[in-house]
């Protein structure tokens, strides 16, 4: 019987180039999230099903990869002839990051600092219908600061992710803000009551999907009054897009602050996005946040400031998040302020992928030695180690033979240098190193190779 070597449906396999693309990308997201006094955190891959049941929504529970009990508390359930999804299992694979992290700061709020700034790169698994760019193991990439109310909150996140942007190569991407609570405001000020403005709020958000005819439509079909529809599209429609030449946030705040009057609510939330654009002023994010009213990121949990990042030069976007104080106290049961953002790593893998942003000519290894045959295989390890001990990334061919075969193997590697030690080298001292995109070749004493490959690299 014969075994299909395919991954599992909705898994994947990374061959090396994939995995170095993916590497790069971590790596610089890392090295900026360090860099702003972020922490990484680690959750395990499983974790209890009553842990994550009843946070993800109806349909989300039935997108958790449940795992069977084990052993005799299996069987006991077998046995009694009442085996459903939820008795069967006691643990699932881990759905996103953000459970996990309100998980960890109920369990260790006392050894955590009072303001836990965290990020996490990892994968999460939906048992989703697997289908193009829709992965049931995938990669999230979370930041998170837990214990804090300040704007500067929001200024430190929003200036990460344009920094991270930024040193990926990214052009032209913008940082679309707003507030829920001025959503609300403007709910309140066009006569939408409060039982309706979650379905008011879900109609919004998809303008750059079905555009405005679209959201009036669905407006309307989720039983909004018809005059409530008509006093709050003209405040939407009245304020500068991002998109549209000579934006101006301080005109759009003016506006909305205009067609909110004195709602309270509405007033504090403006201000509060004054203060982010003052606060982001010197920041990498200082030209990339646009205040969007039309933003309304769906998810009912969000409390302030949203966030999503856009761009003409492609489609949908990389990224959503936004301020949810009510969130991270669910297995504490009080609330905790936090403001967090989900930057698509996979989609960033895409898009770079697409345009060519990556320098594949790369491999990773500055220097192959080569082994002429036995005799001089010893001496071509020891040259191995005492390049790698100079932090050069140095392999080394296997197997005693032509060079031919061996200049092959490195240019199959994009290896951009190749050491031979020949006898010839061996007893001279010396080491031929070969440029293998030149095709010059330069002699060098064995002690000055290290050197002279760090000074051919650069």
């Amino acid at each position: 019987m014969s075994v299909s070597t395919k991954p599992a449906s909705g898994f994947r396999d990374f061959l090396p180039q994939d995995m170095r693309r993916r590497n790069h990308v971590a790596d610089v997201i890392t090295q900026v999230f360090e860099s702003y006094g972020f922490q990484p955190l680690g959750t395990p891959c499983v974790e209890r099903l009553d842990a994550l049941l009843g946070k993800y929504g109806e349909e989300g529970d039935q997108l958790i990869f449940r795992i069977l009990k084990r052993g005799e508390k299996l069987q006991r359930v077998i046995d009694s002839g009442e085996g459903t999804d939820v008795s069967l299992a006691d643990a699932g694979l881990r759905y996103d990051l953000t459970v996990p992290l309100a998980r960890v700061f109920a369990e260790y709020r006392n050894d955590l600092p009072s303001v836990f700034k965290r990020y996490q790169i990892a994968p999460v698994w939906r048992a989703d219908r697997p289908q193009r760019g829709r992965f049931r193991e995938f990669f999230q990439c979370d930041v998170d600061v837990v214990g804090s109310t300040s704007m500067v909150v929001e200024a430190e996140v929003t200036a990460a992710l344009a920094d991270i942007l930024k040193r990926l190569e990214f052009k032209g991407f913008r940082i679309h803000v707003n507030h829920r609570q001025l959503l609300r405001a403007l709910m309140e000020v066009s006569g939408i009551p409060e039982h309706m403005e979650s379905d008011a709020l879900i109609a919004i958000d998809k303008l750059d999907k079905i555009g405005r005819d679209g959201v009036v439509t669905e407006l309307l079909g989720r039983g909004i009054n018809p005059d409530a529809v008509d006093k709050l599209m003209p405040i939407l429609d009245d304020a500068d897009s991002p998109e549209t030449e000579g934006f101006s946030n301080q005109a759009v705040l003016e506006h909305l602050e205009s067609a909110i009057g004195e709602v309270e609510s509405g007033r504090t939330a403006l201000d509060e996005l004054k203060q982010l654009l003052d606060f982001a002023s010197g920041s990498p994010a200082a030209d990339k946040l646009y205040i969007d009213p039309y933003l309304a990121r769906g998810l009912s949990y969000y409390t302030g400031p949203i966030f999503e990042i856009r761009s003409d030069d492609f489609p949908g976007s990389i990224g959503g998040g936004g301020r949810y104080d009510g969130l991270i106290g669910m297995f504490s049961k009080q609330d905790v302020p936090a403001c967090g953002f989900s930057l698509g790593f996979e989609r960033i893998l895409v898009l770079m992928e697409e345009r060519g942003m990556f320098d594949d000519a790369d491999s990773g290894v500055d220097a192959l030695v080569t082994v002429f045959n036995e005799a001089t295989a010893s001496n071509a390890i020891n040259l191995t180690h005492e390049l790698r001990a100079a932090g050069l990334n140095v392999d080394v061919y296997t197997t005693p033979g032509k060079y031919k075969r061996q200049f092959k193997y490195a240019d199959e590697r994009n290896i951009p240098f190749v050491c031979l030690l020949g006898p010839d080298e061996v007893a001279n001292g010396t080491v031929a190193i070969k440029n293998m995109k030149t095709g010059d070749q330069v002699s060098v004493s064995r002690s000055d190779a290290a050197k002279k490959l760090i000074e051919m690299r650069a």
